[in-house]
């Protein structure tokens, strides 16, 4: 396990931690580590991953070559046909 040392904790914060320790029976680091490991959780709840959807990230492609046009609409035709096509067949067809 790794070290980390935090500098300039306004003594206010260093009191209050140290009180919620003494409460739960834990030490002061592990009190330190179970709330970095909440603030962690909490920080990546509350700025979900966007992700894009395929037609969204191909659509993006076009775009940053300046190619979103008819052509760029018949190309996505042409996958959706394809995947429609595919759907249903056994995964040996596709070995």
């Amino acid at each position: 396990m790794g070290d980390m040392l935090i500098r300039d904790i306004p003594e206010p914060l260093k009191r209050e931690i140290e009180q919620a320790a003494h409460k739960g029976g834990q030490s002061l680091s592990g009190k330190a580590i179970d709330l970095l490991r909440k603030g962690m959780v909490a920080e990546k709840e509350a700025r979900p991953e966007t992700r894009l959807s395929a037609w969204d990230a191909i659509r993006s492609a076009f775009a940053a070559e300046n190619a979103i046009d008819d052509e760029f609409s018949e190309i996505m035709d042409e996958i959706e046909a394809a995947r429609k096509g595919d759907f249903g067949r056994p995964v040996e067809d596709f070995e």
